[in-house]
């Protein structure tokens, strides 16, 4: 029998591929977007990360007639008035357009900052549309813990390698899959979010 498909509301492939770790038990198939599209950009106008992750999910499921998931997420830095937030990936503009780059103006920032702080966090909304567009299940989780000196670690993605999580010494970029898929912001939005998954794509079958 063909598993019913949800499309995810990415082509981020670091993002994809922690998806596929974290709701592989479904028993679905998980699409990203790059696998159909092309698609009509979403502008992601939302003033939060919740508004944003539920335009992603509403436009790409009604562009596509699949069920969507989609999420919004960024880093907030306390030194900087918690910045970027939603500006996360578009930080630095057209002067840092690699996530190198932005790391290393935003270390160059707190560093001018008067606030000596070093205390951040990561968040995440996600959300569920139907195939039509309607928002049937949302959820969010955030991460605390702080911003280190330098970039370590050759893992994960975005600011990675200057977050360390509360209790631990190192970096999320230091960390496996399946260690920061424990902890991660998208980690306990996606254990949210599941029981709803479940039922939602069960009514499908």
């Amino acid at each position: 029998m063909e598993k019913t498909k949800l499309l995810l509301g990415t082509a981020n492939r670091g993002k994809v591929a922690e998806l596929n770790e974290m709701l592989g038990g479904l028993g679905v198939e998980l699409v990203p977007l790059d696998a159909v599209g092309p698609f009509e950009d979403v502008a992601e106008t939302g003033e939060t990360f919740a508004e944003n992750a539920r335009l992603k999910a509403s436009a790409y499921a009604r562009q596509s007639g699949m069920p969507t998931l989609a999420d919004d997420s960024g880093f907030e830095v306390e030194a900087l008035g918690w910045r970027p937030g939603v500006l996360s990936a578009r930080y630095g503009g057209d002067a840092a357009k690699t996530f190198s780059e932005k790391i290393e103006l935003l270390l160059s920032e707190m560093e001018q900052s008067k606030t000596r702080s070093r205390a951040a966090r990561f968040k995440c909304a996600v959300a569920l549309a139907a195939a039509d567009g309607e928002i049937v299940a949302e959820s969010e989780g955030v991460v605390s813990g702080s911003v280190s000196d330098s970039p370590s670690g050759n893992g994960g993605f975005g600011y990675d390698p200057i977050f360390v999580p509360e209790g631990f010494s190192k970096t999320f970029a230091e960390m496996s899959s399946a260690e920061k898929g424990g902890l991660s912001h998208r980690g306990r939005a996606i254990l949210q979010i599941i029981p709803y998954l479940r039922t939602f794509l069960g009514t499908l079958t």
